[in-house]
């Protein structure tokens, strides 16, 4: 098969790939869900394998272990973040409120008047994006609840997930085996180093990730809720848990830990600046020491381009988008470098002057 006639065949599958993804967006998530639990506790399936426990005892003791372990923290955690959460929609326009004050009183200081600003021009301003931003908020999570959608999703996860990941995880060295049968023999060995190359990116920046996440979660939280911040809790695990995002989550819970702090400890600048050495220290604690230790420097994901990956997946596909994105974006990444290298090897690149090596 020419090399035309195989780049047709792969072009043909993968537009079969994203239309089969397009097609079945709203049912496919607790079955995306399941798989990636599968494959993120294959290796400790594994390690109990190795210890003498057989494939059908090591996946029920893991997925108990999970199901119990989710269940208790569930079951301590989800009051307190309910809670939380509905206080800070219901004090949104207090916080608001205070915000604007402090404000039209800074802009009322010498400096205002130094720099020229007009202060209705500045307030009216404000205002209107501040009271967008409430309506926009409220009418996505109206949204979100409307036709029950997400309370679907929700029971989807807790019934269906674990099902699907008990068989998968079961069948997960069956399955690879049976995937690698099919490869065409002629390229069996290239297709398998691609294959743990992107392994090894998903492994190192997924698991890695997400152990660095929780540790975040766990950190802003606590200090944040050691400090006194209303909603501290709430805003230090989605900080936290958005570390999946490259400095997104890290932002977005400085911001709103700041606005929440100005509006509750001012003029107390003390427990103000003690909130903002929070984010700080974690963000020196995540980047010079976490992510060394647990991702590496050598996963071949740049920052821009799993935001890129994110923000692409989950506009064309939702929430099931955001899931398959990290390995799309690992994907990608390991193809274009082999592509690259067998590029540089090519007679195309290398011309007449220097012979293949």
């Amino acid at each position: 098969m020419t090399w035309q006639r195989q780049a047709v065949f792969w072009a043909v599958a993968l537009a079969a790939l994203l239309l089969f993804l397009y097609a079945f967006t709203d049912i496919l998530l607790p079955f995306v869900a399941g798989l990636a639990l599968a494959y993120a506790l294959d290796p400790l399936a594994d390690w109990f394998e190795r210890r003498g426990l057989n494939r059908l005892g090591a996946t029920l003791a893991i997925l108990v272990l999970f199901v119990l372990v989710v269940a208790v923290v569930l079951l301590l955690l989800a009051p307190l973040l309910i809670r939380q959460l509905g206080e800070f929609v219901e004090g949104i326009p207090g916080y608001i409120d205070k915000i604007q004050s402090l404000m039209s009183s800074a802009l009322h200081s010498r400096l205002a008047d130094y720099l020229g600003i007009d202060l209705s021009d500045v307030g009216s301003s404000f205002a209107g994006m501040t009271s967008e931003a409430a309506g926009w908020f409220g009418t996505l999570l109206s949204s979100l609840w409307a036709g029950g959608r997400v309370v679907l999703n929700i029971l989807s996860l807790l019934v269906i997930t674990p099902v699907v990941a008990f068989y998968l995880l079961y069948d997960w060295d069956r399955l690879i085996a049976n995937v690698d049968s099919l490869l065409p023999r002629d390229h069996v060995d290239d297709i398998r180093q691609i294959a743990r190359d992107i392994d090894q990116a998903i492994a190192a920046f997924v698991r890695g990730q997400g152990l660095v996440s929780l540790i975040m979660a766990a950190f802003y939280s606590t200090g944040l809720t050691l400090v006194g911040l209303n909603f501290g809790f709430l805003i230090g695990l989605i900080a936290g848990l958005l570390g999946f995002i490259p400095f997104v989550g890290a932002l977005i819970g400085l911001v709103v830990s700041l606005a929440v702090a100005l509006a509750q400890f001012w003029p107390d600048w003390v427990w103000i600046a003690v909130t903002l050495s929070i984010f700080l220290v974690g963000q020196a604690i995540e980047n010079n020491l976490l992510q060394p230790r647990l991702i590496g420097h050598n996963v071949g994901l740049h920052p821009v381009w799993v935001m890129f990956a994110l923000l692409a997946f989950g506009y064309l596909f939702g929430f099931v988008g955001v899931l398959l994105a990290i390995p799309a974006a690992a994907a990608v990444g390991v193809m274009v470098r082999f592509a690259l290298k067998r590029y540089r090897e090519s007679p195309i690149y290398r011309g007449r002057a220097y012979p293949e090596p």
